[in-house]
């Protein structure tokens, strides 16, 4: 395995992705890229824009219009859309809310897929590496990245997760929501959520953040013995 190892990182929503792959890259000092960020801006943008984030014809249309950029830094990932920070826009319900029909028009997903490539490029030729975050990164953008981690938890524990996260104590209508885009995912069209064949699963279900961080960077240490 290269120095500037590519790392995929794969799950569903409250699976820990985006702690797991900060901490991860941090420790490891390779960059870090969340992709669903990205998915995030683009749907912030869509809305922005007035347009209807269930009008796919429209949302194709305009994909390749806003400029979005994302900071790699582990210990301070940035987003902006046209060069205004959306950080905490891209959070915000109305978002949560919409992305699932925004990622699944094949033009956004054209778009970024473009453009997570770029990112993983550059950190090669910096001789720097990545760890790259999604929901079909191992499967579709990166199918020759050099290590592929598909993380995975119980339903019920994303939901706490999640709930925590954003605050609230609806912990049910959260594991529901969650469930809902699950299964919306798995079952689209273009790119949906999957597990890579060559993935190694790892279920947090009973595993703290700094265990599973461990625990990934153990088996990216234990790649590069192995192919020494």
């Amino acid at each position: 395995m290269p120095v500037a190892v590519i790392v995929a990182v794969d799950g569903p929503a409250g699976s820990g992705k985006s702690s797991v792959c900060r901490g991860v890259a941090a420790a490891l000092g390779l960059r870090y890229l969340d992709t669903g960020a990205m998915y995030r801006a683009m749907t912030c943008a869509v809305i922005q824009e007035g347009i209807d984030p269930s009008d796919a014809q429209a949302v194709a249309a305009f994909a390749r219009i806003p400029v979005i950029d994302s900071g790699v830094d582990p210990l301070a990932p940035t987003i902006s859309v046209n060069g205004a920070d959306v950080s905490a826009p891209i959070r915000s319900e109305l978002v949560t809310s919409a992305v699932s029909p925004v990622s699944a028009v094949p033009e956004v997903r054209s778009r970024l897929v473009e453009l997570q490539r770029d990112h993983v490029a550059n950190a090669r030729e910096a001789g720097v590496g990545i760890v790259v975050e999604g929901r079909d990164i191992g499967s579709v953008v990166l199918p020759d990245a050099d290590l592929k981690i598909y993380l995975t938890a119980d339903p019920a524990v994303r939901a706490r997760r999640r709930a925590a996260e954003t605050g609230t104590d609806a912990v049910g209508a959260t594991e529901a929501a969650l469930k809902a885009r699950d299964a919306f995912d798995s079952s689209r069209a273009t790119s949906p959520l999957t597990q890579a064949d060559d993935a190694i699963v790892v279920d947090t279900t009973e595993m703290t953040l700094q265990q599973v961080i461990d625990h990934v960077c153990d088996l990216v240490h234990q790649r590069r013995e192995n192919d020494v």
